[in-house]
């Protein structure tokens, strides 16, 4: 059966479809007690069948505000609880968000699909106006999910991942080539980065530019591993690389998050390494806790919370047509502090 165009079908409609009252669409699409998972599972069915849209999404639709942007991560609860990034990028996405009385519909998934899945369930269950994807994939699913569905969206992530998608993300491969230029300039030729998760795309051209930086550099070592962003994967990664004989073993570390760059520093010490006489390291994104270790951690410093208030900016450009498209952030630029010096 043909769709109806979602102006013509009332809530009356999809409860008779769905064989429920009306009260019962107006708990399923809520989100309130009282329904067994499978009547409202029939009922967003037979709503998307028909096409209807509660009058949130109508009024978000003709423009007239918009109320919730939805924001998925596929992370552990636990590990995102101390993952400074996403802390200060949350916080810039909310001071945006308050200045459009919007809210945040924060959302933690297990796998890509999932949230698909979800970002479907918002979208035609009329939870959301829009939503700032993260952590972009090579060919990430999601891109064709999100423009089929026709919901506006700020992909955070290089254009090459982005598909059609309007994306705003930073020149991750300029910082990496600047981070191995600076360690290589301070005499160092055995240079290891340890890096996040294998799938994601900023990962692997974080990758593909310190592979390249170390071979027009001409070092004599460039190690690279990849974690899950945690603390206990970072300390993991530099306890392995610190153990080769000391002929073997990097003299400078680069890491692609600050949490995992003050667990290598921890494990220096564990093992009566000096940083940084004896190792060097560099961590990346320059929270605070890069100012509280000691030494003092040397970093790729980035504005995290307006990279938050920039892709919130963005999406509300996307939504109303009067945006600046994609368009990169600021690049991360190189703060030296006492975690690195010459080798001995």
């Amino acid at each position: 059966m043909t769709a109806q165009p979602a102006a013509r079908v009332t809530i009356k409609d999809v409860a008779a479809r769905a064989g429920v009252s009306k009260g019962a669409v107006s708990l399923a699409f809520n989100h309130k007690p009282g329904l067994s998972e499978a009547t409202r599972d029939r009922i967003f069915q037979a709503a998307r069948e028909l096409g209807w849209a509660p009058n949130l999404t109508a009024r978000t639709l003709a423009g007239s505000r918009v109320d919730v942007v939805g924001l998925t991560i596929c992370r552990p609860a636990r590990l995102l609880g101390l993952e400074p990034f996403y802390m200060e990028f949350i916080s810039g996405v909310e001071s945006v968000l308050i200045e459009h009385s919007c809210s945040l519909l924060l959302r933690l998934v297990r796998s890509v699909e999932e949230e698909v899945g979800l970002h479907e369930a918002w979208w035609r269950g009329r939870q959301i106006g829009g939503a700032i994807l993260v952590d972009l994939r090579q060919d990430d699913p999601r891109v064709a999910s999100v423009e089929r569905l026709g919901m506006p969206v700020v992909a955070v992530g290089h254009p090459s991942l982005t598909g059609g998608l309007t994306s705003v993300w930073t020149d991750d491969a300029t910082a990496v080539t600047e981070a191995v230029r600076y360690l290589a300039a301070l005499g160092h030729r055995r240079i290891a980065r340890v890096g996040g998760a294998a799938a994601l795309g900023h990962t692997v051209a974080r990758g593909a530019a310190f592979s390249e930086a170390g071979r027009v550099l001409g070092l004599a070592g460039a190690w690279q591993v990849t974690t899950d962003y945690s603390g206990e994967a970072g300390a993991r990664a530099t306890r392995s690389l610190l153990t080769a004989p000391p002929g073997d073993r990097p003299t400078a570390i680069v890491y692609d998050n600050d949490i995992m760059a003050v667990a290598g520093l921890s494990v220096a010490a564990e093992m009566g390494l000096r940083v940084p006489d004896d190792v060097s390291l560099l961590a990346w994104d320059d929270s605070q806790l890069c100012r509280l270790t000691h030494p003092t951690l040397s970093a790729m410093s980035h504005d995290v919370h307006g990279f938050g208030v920039e892709a919130a900016r963005t999406l509300f450009g996307v939504i109303t047509g009067e945006g600046p498209g994609s368009h990169p952030v600021p690049t991360p630029v190189l703060t030296p502090r006492g975690s690195t010096a010459p080798p001995r």
